[in-house]
Parts: structure tokens; sequence; C-alpha cells
């Protein structure tokens, strides 16, 4: 199975997907744009995946900073692993008479596929420091020939 059709990690495609959403934003507010750098409207964790053949395992980590486990599900259908949750970040710093106040808030997805036959157990993930590690087998061994005999 080969990773690299389906995975657009933050790259070309991102930049594409920004220009058309800065595109119906201007249109929208009547030609004015958020600028480049400001909060972003759409929280999209980055996502790296990495194949080891040998070992016959896949490693999807996800960046998910300020997170814990509990705003994050991760769910196996139709061979997609998808990893979604909330984040609700806020943090309020007041320093010498200047206040400022900033807020993250809204729900993310990232789905990578998984090979056919892929069960659920066969998936590990562990969250530390707003890294999910997330591990599974890169393909299903296959079954050695079973002999049948003749009744």
């Amino acid at each position: 199975m080969s990773l690299i059709n389906f995975f657009t990690n933050d790259g070309l495609f991102s930049d594409f997907d920004r220009l058309f959403d800065d595109a119906y934003a201007r249109r929208a507010q009547g030609g004015s744009v958020q600028p480049q750098g400001s909060a972003p409207r759409l929280l999209r964790p980055r996502v790296d995946v990495h194949e080891d053949k040998e070992k016959n395992l896949v490693t999807a980590t996800f960046e998910l900073p300020g997170l814990n486990k509990e705003n994050v599900s991760i769910d196996v259908h139709n061979n997609l692993l998808t990893v979604s949750g909330e984040s609700k970040f806020e943090s309020e710093n007041n320093e010498d008479g200047y206040l400022l106040r900033e807020r993250r808030l809204g729900r993310f997805s990232r789905s990578v596929p998984v090979p056919e036959g892929i069960k659920a157990e066969e998936i590990k993930a562990s969250l530390e420091n707003g890294v999910l590690t997330v591990t599974y087998p890169r393909a299903v061994a296959e079954q050695a020939p079973k002999k049948i005999t003749i009744s």
C-alpha cells in the first residue's frame, strides 16, 4: 500500500485550499480578508506518517498542542482512521497595564487510510506533550495455506 497518494501534509494543497478560502472570504466580506498570521479559521492538526516495512508498522503522528486525551477521539471506519476532537484553549496575560487574552476554539478532524483487514485492537495510540502517536500494522499478515482433508 502506497501512502504517498493519500497525504497532503500542509504543503501545496494547503496553500491551494487557503487560496480558495481567502477568495470566498473576500467575496463574503466585501473585499476584506483575515490577514496572514492571524488566528486560524480552521483547526487542522499537522500529521506525519511513517511506514516501516521491516517491522510491518505504520506510525501516524498528529500535532495536538494543548489537548489532552479527553478532548481527542480516534475512530476506524471503512478503512479510514479518523482523529477528531475539540480545542478549547484560553490564555490571559495582564502585564504593566496591557491585557492580552487569546482563545483558540473549534473542532478538528484528520483521516488517514488503513489497510483492509486491520482490526481495532491492532491499533495503538498514545498522547504525550501534545503529540498523538498512532501505530498499526502496515499490512495484514498473510495466513499460511491450510491443508483440507477430504472425508
